[in-house]
């Protein structure tokens, strides 16, 4: 017994994979969200088609692919989490702090969409879908069903009386489902059903990430999985069903003349960085699981064509459907393209009340929606206490310590999140959504990393450390994109993204007031203050000179697993290795 006792004060040893697949289905669980199944289908259309995959392909090049492999790179080099990875220039610590709060933020309004999705499952084992009929509570006297008893007459009657025809589809997701109010000033009351499913959300998010990433790897085997089961099946329905072709040649048409169109190359660049989901310090986290021998260079090689192949594919089914639908209604496609929310809540929705068997669809799409949104949840709460634990392993690592603090966070970020399940929490959802975790943040923490490892640390030091892992030199394009392209290519974004913003709006109707946009801004200072602001506290913490302070607090401090030759087992090119190890202490940080 006194044995026990003694082990639960023990520090326990950091983990690590399972196996490498483990790890492959975690990153593709967390980097293959909503954005893919949602947002770059949309931007495919909107942006001129198959052109769009010029820019994008282009923008991944020089600044995802590079950047995810610079995260999962530095996470298993270090074994460190999102902050603490940073000890390879102790001064901008704060990129890291950065990241993790941005994460975080995305923690707390991303599960919300989940709670949608899963109010939408449970509401899909009818017999008839409740947003297909106007015989509700919910339903006014302006509603119209476009299940296909609607008609023309139905139509002038609500017109007659003053009233503008609202679709049932639309009514169940205000009225029903958001309980909207006329603003952001009026929150109203709590939506209690929604409340229900939020938290049913961040309880499974709990059990799924609280003994560790061994659970959390095997989880993934389905998680990460079945969303392309159901893609494929969507996929399959939808090129059978008539007009489907039509939405497939709107959705990759190309329209050269929008290649020479800034937005669109914004676009590209933006959903770039959230498809890859990089700044956020989950690629960093889920790479210091890895061993450090592990040749990442090829599973990141294989991760990256797989999460752009995912949007390109999941854009086939989305547009065969909306084909259908547009046939159906006899609507032009721009009428029934939408992203986001729209897309997954309205758009969709709309098209399954005219399939035949309209509830079995219905649940199926909105359970792959909760599969491809939980498995990246899962991993972005990792991130978040990765973070915090490889701060204070001492005292994190010990006894059931780490399952507190996956309690406190989950607790934590549930707490804020309730405000978005209230009847006015679509508006702060939105604020969320497009202040917290937005370009400029995302785009402003990767160009610093990649200045940061490129100028500061030494992109050359990098390769060495690179070649220490996997016993053998990489292709050099990488130090190029590390110090030049990556950071040209996001600072070029930032400008033009600060430059053409707009006040934000609800269903283009609604402009938030003042101290709301005001709000949204200081989400985004919160975020991006720890840069300078950590900068300062360390620099402030040396003696001496400017240089000598700079150099104090720019040291790598590395850990003995670095030089260690056991870590290193079983491995021919170990005195190679050797060779190419270097003082942290003495070592300069010139970039060649």
């Amino acid at each position: 017994m006194t044995d026990d006792l003694k082990k639960k004060g023990e520090t326990k040893e950091r983990e690590q994979w399972g196996s490498k697949v483990d790890f492959l289905l975690s990153v593709i669980g967390f980097c293959v969200g909503l954005g893919n199944v949602w947002r770059f289908p949309y931007l495919c259309y909107k942006n001129g088609g198959g052109a769009f995959l010029i820019p994008y392909i282009v923008c991944a090049i020089l600044g995802g692919a590079p950047m995810f492999f610079l995260e999962v790179g530095i996470g298993q080099f270090m074994s460190e989490g999102g902050i603490s990875v940073w000890k390879l220039s102790p001064l901008f610590q704060g990129i890291g702090c950065a990241s993790i709060v941005v994460c975080n933020w995305l923690n707390i309004y991303y599960i919300v969409i989940i709670a949608w999705a899963l109010y939408y499952f449970i509401f899909s084992f009818q017999a008839e879908l409740p947003w297909a009929s106007c015989g509700n509570s919910w339903n006014t006297e302006a509603c119209v069903s476009f299940s296909g008893n609607a008609n023309h007459s139905v139509i002038e009657d609500i017109k007659a009386m003053n009233l503008t025809p609202r679709d049932s589809v639309v009514e169940f997701w205000d009225r029903e489902v958001l309980q909207i109010t006329d603003g952001v000033h009026n929150m109203g009351g709590m939506v209690w059903p929604l409340f229900g499913t939020l938290l049913f959300s961040w309880v499974c998010t709990y059990f799924a990430i609280w003994k560790g990433v061994k659970v959390t790897g095997k989880i993934m085997y389905f998680t990460a999985t079945f969303p392309y089961v159901m893609l494929t099946a969507l996929l399959v329905r939808g090129v059978t069903l008539p007009g489907a072709a039509e939405g497939i040649r709107f959705y990759l048409e190309p329209n050269w003349e929008r290649i020479c169109d800034y937005q669109v190359w914004n676009d590209a660049g933006t959903q770039v960085f959230y498809s890859y989901a990089v700044g956020l310090g989950g690629m960093i986290a889920l790479g210091s699981y890895n061993k450090f021998n592990n040749n990442f260079i090829k599973q990141c090689s294989f991760l990256c064509a797989c999460n752009s192949l995912t949007s390109l594919f999941a854009g086939f089914g989305i547009f065969s459907i909306l084909g259908y639908m547009s046939y159906q209604l006899e609507l032009p496609m721009e009428k029934v393209a939408e992203a986001g929310p729209g897309l997954a809540f309205i758009a969709y929705p709309k098209a399954m009340v005219t399939m035949p068997l309209a509830p079995l669809w219905s649940a199926l799409f909105f359970c792959m929606i909760l599969m491809v949104g939980m498995d990246s949840q899962f991993v972005q709460v990792e991130s978040v206490v990765t973070a915090i634990v490889d701060l204070f392993p001492d005292t994190l690592r010990v006894g059931r310590r780490r399952e507190m603090l996956v309690g406190a966070v989950c607790l934590f970020d549930f707490a804020i999140g309730c405000t978005m399940v209230m009847q006015g929490g679509m508006y702060v959802f939105q604020i969320f959504d497009a202040f917290s975790a937005s370009g400029i943040i995302l785009l402003t923490i990767c160009c610093s990393e990649s200045l940061v490892i490129a100028w500061v640390y030494g992109v050359k030091r990098f390769y060495d450390n690179i070649a220490m892992m996997l016993g053998s030199s990489i292709n050099p394009y990488l130090k190029i994109s590390w110090s030049y392209l990556t950071p040209l290519m996001t600072s070029i974004m930032i400008v033009f993204s600060i430059a053409f913003y707009q006040p934000l709006t609800y269903n283009n109707t609604y402009l938030y007031p003042a101290w709301a946009q005001g709000l949204g801004w200081s989400l985004v200072i919160a975020s991006l203050v720890w840069i300078p602001g950590y900068m300062i506290y360390k620099f402030l913490q040396y003696p001496g000179t400017f240089r000598e302070r700079w150099i104090a607090s720019t040291r790598p401090v590395l850990k003995a697993h670095h030089l260690r030759p056991q870590d290193w087992s079983e491995n021919p090119h170990l005195e190679y290795k050797k060779s190419m190890t270097m003082d942290p202490l003495t070592e300069n940080t010139e970039n060649a």
